[in-house]
């Protein structure tokens, strides 16, 4: 492969019909991304990709691999250390889109800590940790929720490696809507809510629920997570037709105040920067602006 200027984090090299081409640290990897419905800048870049994953219409797929990967694999990005691994639905430890975000949760938990409070912020399907880090090195202290012993497993490997093994994080696996309601049975109240719920799931026995479905009752009991004191909340989505307005309006009904919605993207080298999901943010600061 050419030389790169950067061979340790992330860059998102080009995408387009259909695909994008990312580097994570010395590899570079081609995935789909329905989005990018535009033209390849440079379609011979794909065919030298160390692997290329298809995916088929479950949504699970293969990898077509062309150089071996390390399993795992550590890049740096955004002040983290990340143990990355390619699974079965394409997924590699690590949504760079999200950075932004992150450093919004982390702004607003030295918010919180100015106001002499400790941050309290409990982040619902952690997956493998972006934003729990986020806030565990601002100062938070952190209840990270997800349903998959091995998403969870990983998180902490990137928490000890990211330095923050002994940062006041509790880790539960679990489903997070069975969680949250134990939690304002328990009287227990959050700071921050940081959600970022998937399409579909399965329930412990098995059931298959629709983000549809659940998530005005989900988002209601994260309400009631968070007492009469509600600093900051963050919802952020990748399914289809959930929209930064559609989720502003949701998370609208929690709160008053102006809601911020944002459609995530990806700088990339290319020059054409990759819609990558939605977000909605409120925060107590704005309230009264």
């Amino acid at each position: 492969m050419s030389a790169q200027k950067d061979t340790s984090g992330y860059r998102l090299l080009q995408s387009g019909d259909g695909r994008k081409l990312e580097r994570f640290g010395a590899a570079v990897i081609d995935r789909p991304s329905p989005a990018a419905v535009w033209s390849q800048k440079d379609p011979a870049a794909f065919s030298r990709a160390d692997a290329r994953f298809e995916r088929d219409a479950s949504g699970r797929g293969r990898w077509r691999v062309r150089n071996t990967l390390p399993r795992p694999w550590e890049i740096d990005f955004a002040g983290i250390k990340w143990a990355l691994r390619a699974n079965d639905f394409g997924h590699i430890g690590i949504f760079p889109e999200q950075e932004s975000n992150w450093r919004w949760i982390a702004a607003e938990t030295k918010r919180i800590q100015a106001s002499g409070a400790t941050p309290e912020v409990l982040n619902l399907f952690g997956y493998t940790g972006g934003s729990t880090l986020a806030a565990a090195r601002a100062g938070a202290r952190v209840c990270h929720v997800d349903a998959s012993k091995t998403s969870t497993r990983i998180a902490r490997e990137n928490a000890e490696g990211s330095g923050l093994g002994e940062a006041p994080i509790r880790w539960i696996v679990e489903d997070a809507l069975l969680f949250v309601e134990r939690e304002v049975r328990r009287g227990r109240h959050y700071h921050g809510v940081i959600l970022d719920p998937p399409s579909y799931g399965r329930g412990r026995r098995g059931e298959v629920w629709q983000l549809e479905d659940l998530v005005m009752e989900l988002l209601g009991k994260c309400r009631a997570a968070m007492g009469d004191a509600p600093q900051f909340f963050l919802l952020t989505g990748h399914s289809p037709g959930f929209t930064p307005m559609v989720l502003a309006n949701l998370v609208g009904t929690l709160f008053d105040g102006p809601i911020d919605p944002n459609e995530m993207v990806i700088p990339a080298d290319d020059g054409r920067p990759l819609p990558s999901g939605a977000s909605a943010r409120w925060s107590s600061a704005k309230r009264n602006v």
